[in-house]
């Protein structure tokens, strides 16, 4: 267990680490000049489709119900292996027509029209707040799982994920929303989504490293897997591929990172 004072300097040693390399990247103008670099930048950014739920939420649905997560996966890596003339054209259109958001894009398909976009902008609002708001209590459960408290206790006198919720709001408005340009690419920005999902990335493979060598190789099990696997490519499976593949480009902040 770590102690909650402890926790905090790590987390807000994390988060200063972020707002320097956003920082870096905004005065640096680090990848738009490097050919080698942007599309590395770019493809690490693309994981801010893997939230804080991830971790709970592919977990938990592998325990329970085997092979159901893959989809959630598996749909936005056929998108990008596949429908990569289809992001292109994507971006092109997004690019000629100024396009600086979802609801913006599919209102410029429909004459630009003005009711269609707040319509849009509305159910993306609806959909975002609840999940938002499951982002935060996952960190509230990673902290409390960290410390041994209650989920909402911690070192400060207040909820740890209203201080989560602020911190990111304040990250956000610094390198975010500071122009006034919706198509500007923020570059800072997008430097620390690529940062935060290389480390991801390393954590995940470190715990499945973990994983495999604390319980060791099961051919038995393995076989069982794929088995269940073939058993279980239902139409199910196959529906929450095409959405998670759809998730790619309709979610706000994936249609920020890879298109705008």
């Amino acid at each position: 267990m770590f102690s909650g004072w402890l926790l905090s300097g790590l987390a807000v040693g994390y988060l200063a680490l972020l707002f320097a390399i956003a920082f870096y990247g905004d005065t640096r103008r680090v990848y738009p000049l490097n050919a080698r670099l942007r599309p590395v930048i770019y493809s690490l950014a693309l994981g801010v489709y893997c939230t804080t739920w991830t971790l709970y939420g592919a977990v938990g649905t592998a325990v329970r119900d085997g092979w159901a997560f893959l989809p959630i996966y598996l749909g936005p890596a056929l998108l990008f292996l596949a429908g990569a003339p289809y992001l292109a054209r994507l971006v092109a259109v997004a690019r000629a027509r100024n396009i600086t958001s979802i609801a913006d894009f599919i209102s410029s398909r429909f004459g630009k029209s003005p009711a269609l976009a707040a319509l849009v902008s509305l159910l993306a609002l609806l959909a975002a707040v609840p999940y938002l708001a499951l982002q935060y209590k996952a960190v509230a459960a990673s902290i409390a799982a960290m410390t041994g408290g209650p989920p909402a206790a911690g070192p400060w006198p207040i909820d740890s994920a209203l201080v989560v919720a602020l911190l990111m709001a304040l990250f956000a408005a610094l390198f975010g929303t500071r122009r006034v340009a919706a198509t500007e690419q923020h570059e800072g920005l997008m430097l620390a989504i690529a940062f935060e999902s290389l480390v991801k990335l390393c954590a995940f493979v470190a715990v499945g490293l973990y994983a495999w060598h604390a319980l060791g190789p099961a051919p038995v099990g393995l076989a069982r897997s794929v088995a269940a696997l073939r058993g279980g490519l239902d139409a199910n499976f196959l529906a929450t591929t095409a959405l998670a593949a759809a998730a790619v480009v309709c979610l706000p902040r994936q249609f920020q990172v890879a298109v705008v």
